[in-house]
């Protein structure tokens, strides 16, 4: 009898579709150290009903996205960063679809989310401080208009 573990979350990538053809020069940028903000809230809207006194209807709002955050230790001549720089610098945005990809320990994708339109919004670094030794940090936050789960066949084929 096979035991079925948890997948762990440390074992990932993101790509970000369509940056290599735009940007052929430069680091891929695959390798982060932390991946945040993939989740979703409905809320709901109370409707009273005209006769009807013991309950209040709930009906379903759109969804809201908070922002994806991507950490990594600062990486000079990305593309993500050259993408950024477009945009910030010569206000083009271009939107870019992002995939989070979710490995077991042979490295074959498990789950994946794809974040549909993205576009950049914060680039922080962390501090700069002589008297500590510390890998500088950038942190990048992406607006997108929503994100839909990946079907674990369409990830293999799609990662291969």
């Amino acid at each position: 009898m096979a035991l079925i573990y948890p997948p762990v979350g440390f074992h990932f990538v993101v790509r970000f579709e369509g940056l290599l053809l735009k940007y052929p020069i430069g680091i891929p940028d695959i390798g982060f150290q932390k991946v945040s903000g993939i989740n979703v809230t409905i809320n709901t809207e109370e409707y009273q009903e005209g006769g009807e006194n013991r309950f209040k209807h709930r009906l379903p709002n759109p969804p809201t996205y908070p922002t994806l955050v991507l950490e990594r230790g600062m990486l000079i001549g990305s593309q993500l960063m050259q993408w950024y720089k477009d945009s910030v610098e010569g206000f083009k945005f271009e939107p870019s679809d992002v995939t989070v990809i979710l490995l077991n320990s042979l490295h074959i994708p498990i789950q994946a989310w794809n974040f549909v339109n993205a576009i950049p919004l914060k680039w922080t670094i962390s501090d700069l401080n002589a008297t500590e030794n510390k890998i500088v940090v950038e942190t990048v936050e992406l607006s997108y208009q929503y994100y839909k789960r990946l079907d674990v066949t369409d990830l293999i084929s799609a990662f291969v």
